[in-house]
């Protein structure tokens, strides 16, 4: 399985409302539940309108479409870098996985899942 490096720095965020998110950005990920208003944008994209962030991460993604079919694809990805202690924030779309590592932590867990035979590009 081949996955992804993203190069954009990215922050997780609450924001108050989505009047300052740039929707013209790639990458933008944005949630709506009863409690909050969640955002995951790059870095140099964040609203100023933001409750609380966290910054410092760096994604990849699993490259190409998976079918909703498929089982168990982001399950051995998350025991490979939860067993060497590198937590994750995924993010799913329609198409596929995003995987984001705190920016510390990136370069090992990318080696790791080389490693254990992911192909990264």
């Amino acid at each position: 399985m081949r996955l992804k490096k993203l190069d954009d720095n990215f922050t997780v965020c609450k924001v108050k409302d989505i009047s300052e998110v740039n929707f013209e950005q790639d990458n933008v990920f944005l949630s709506k539940t009863a409690e909050e208003l969640s955002l995951v944008c790059p870095s140099d994209t964040v609203p100023s309108n933001v409750i609380e962030r966290e910054d410092g991460f760096k994604a990849f993604k699993i490259d190409g479409k998976l079918d909703f079919s498929l089982i168990g694809i982001l399950a051995p990805i998350a025991k490979i870098l939860a067993d060497n202690t590198i937590g994750i924030f995924v993010v799913s779309t329609f198409d596929t996985d995003y995987i984001l590592v705190k920016e510390d932590k990136f370069e090992r867990a990318l080696s790791l899942l080389n490693n254990a035979g992911y192909q990264i590009v």
